[in-house]
């Protein structure tokens, strides 16, 4: 496909969908407590989203059958929303979700406790933000790929988490998913140098996702769902970001 740079225009059109994201994850904050279905938080994404004159991406993409990821636990991404999964106390659940609209789309996810978590839950979560948080600060022209990359990595191994390395962040705009690919991992036979320069332009979603035990995964019966293979609990935290001059920009803030 190769990268596609975003002009002014295109960063706006991206943005006014990060709004609507923002204004959803904020709704269902609100709403996540013990006794609710996955598939209640769905419907009301998907009907606030609509209601706006926006559409939801995910519903569809590749025939996932929801508007939004919903994944409890040891759950990594791509949890199908159902009636029959219901929050527990002490339950995480990430929310993974992204919008369509004027040819663009923004994509962000966020980790939320369910009533009163653990302590070590309360640590994962914090480091998976602040990861993000530090691969976003990394996000500058003049830096590479692998600043945000290894940055993210480096946060969260120096906590004792481990970071999945079969599902990384990509490039967003016209489509959902974009050249380039966003690793929040480096290898060890990488090359600093030879790693792509990051440019004016340039829209990423940044999305780490962080387990308290191995960074091994895989996936489930229903074929979409991504479960840690030990059964350890996992976080995931994203925004999508465009590179600007004047620094990174939150497109889903």
């Amino acid at each position: 496909m190769g990268i596609q740079l975003k002009n002014t225009k295109n960063i706006q059109k991206i943005n006014k969908c990060g709004e609507i994201i923002s204004e959803v994850h904020a709704i269902l904050e609100k709403l996540v407590e013990p006794g609710i279905s996955t598939w209640e938080l769905d419907k009301v994404a998907e009907d606030y989203t609509i209601g706006k004159g926006f559409k939801p991406a995910f519903k569809g993409y590749q025939d996932f059958p929801g508007s939004i990821c919903a994944s409890i636990n040891d759950e990594v991404v791509h949890g199908i929303p159902s009636k029959n999964r219901i929050l527990k106390e002490g339950d995480i659940i990430g929310v993974d979700f992204g919008v369509f609209k004027d040819g663009f789309y923004a994509d962000s996810a966020f980790t939320f406790g369910v009533g009163n978590i653990s302590p070590q839950t309360i640590s994962l979560l914090t480091v998976t933000k602040e990861s993000l948080e530090i691969g976003i600060k990394n996000a500058v022209i003049g830096n590479k790929l692998y600043d945000i990359s290894s940055s993210i990595q480096k946060h969260v191994e120096s906590k004792g988490f481990s970071i999945v390395r079969s599902y990384v962040g990509h490039g967003i705009g016209r489509n959902l998913h974009e050249d380039p690919q966003v690793p929040n991992f480096v290898l060890d036979s990488e090359i600093r140098e030879k790693s792509l320069d990051l440019q004016e332009g340039l829209v990423i979603a940044i999305e780490p996702m962080v387990n308290i035990g191995t960074h091994d995964v895989k996936v489930s019966d229903d074929n979409w769902t991504v479960v840690t293979k030990d059964g350890s609990l996992s976080a995931h935290f994203e925004h999508t970001i465009a590179i600007t001059k004047k620094g990174p920009l939150n497109l889903t803030k």
